[in-house]
């Protein structure tokens, strides 16, 4: 079991990886108008956030503290979902650009989800 639990953390970790670099790329693509921009920066902090946050959690010092990088992990992904949204229906980007990441999205925040509260004894 413990085997499968780091094969877990291991993939997840890249796979959040891989979702940054991509958010980046997408990012780099937006049009140059100023809310375009400014939106992609707000999108570019939550979405690496997420990463970020996840890499922190592991080498906190107490449950709480790892729990506390989870529910920022979340947020960040629940935010990111919020500039994608913005992009889309603004029409800066066309919707099938979104429709990946927001799907991913909605997967990464389940995962954390579904930890902290394992974490928190809810489950």
């Amino acid at each position: 079991m413990q085997n499968d639990k780091s094969k877990f953390k291991m993939e997840f970790k890249s796979r959040l990886y891989k979702f940054a670099l991509r958010l980046i790329e997408f990012i780099d693509r937006l049009p140059s108008d100023n809310v375009s921009r400014r939106i992609g920066d707000q999108l570019l902090r939550s979405g690496t956030s997420i990463l970020g946050n996840y890499i922190e959690g592991q080498a906190a010092s107490s449950k709480k503290d790892f729990t506390n990088y989870f529910n920022i992990s979340l947020k960040s992904a629940n935010e990111s979902k919020l500039w994608l949204a913005l992009l889309r229906d603004s029409k800066r980007v066309n919707s099938k650009d979104t429709e990946w990441f927001l799907s991913e999205l909605n997967e990464i925040a389940k995962i954390f989800a579904s930890s902290i509260l394992t974490l928190k004894g809810r489950k």
